[in-house]
């Protein structure tokens, strides 16, 4: 399937409805929380505005990334692309242009985090050349 689409930076407060949506509707890997709020996504741009993108075509926003790095390490935190558009190409060239911005920022490392019940994203991830690694992942609510 070939489907014309341009990647461009996430524009807030504009295109939070659509991104937030396109998470919600992703199905298994993308679990949208509190972290993921018009106020904290407010505070995520302060940091590193051109690490979150999206993906558009005629039809409107069909794809969305959001990276981030902290001067040691970059991260992928969500990357989904609408169900119709998938296998396009889409998110792989969200993934290809997130990782270009992340090694001219100084970069050298990146993770992302794949839910074990998600063998697609793990698939995915995968062919583009991420590999898995043999660690525990341990979380903490400090709110």
């Amino acid at each position: 399937m070939t489907l014309l689409f341009q990647i461009r930076e996430f524009c807030y407060p504009d295109d939070y409805q659509q991104v937030y949506q396109l998470w919600a509707d992703a199905g298994p890997g993308v679990h949208v929380g509190r972290s993921d709020s018009w106020e904290e996504i407010a505070k995520k741009l302060q940091r590193d505005p051109d690490l979150f993108l999206v993906a558009e075509n005629e039809a409107g926003l069909i794809g969305a990334v959001l990276g981030g790095f902290d001067g040691r390490r970059g991260m992928v935190y969500h990357l989904a692309v609408r169900r119709e558009s998938r296998n396009a190409g889409v998110g792989r060239a969200l993934m290809h242009e997130l990782e270009e911005r992340l090694r001219s920022n100084g970069c050298l490392k990146c993770y992302l985090l794949v839910t074990y019940d998600n063998a697609g994203a793990r698939k995915f991830y995968q062919d583009l050349g991420w590999e898995r690694m043999e660690i525990d992942i341990f979380g903490k609510d400090i709110s």
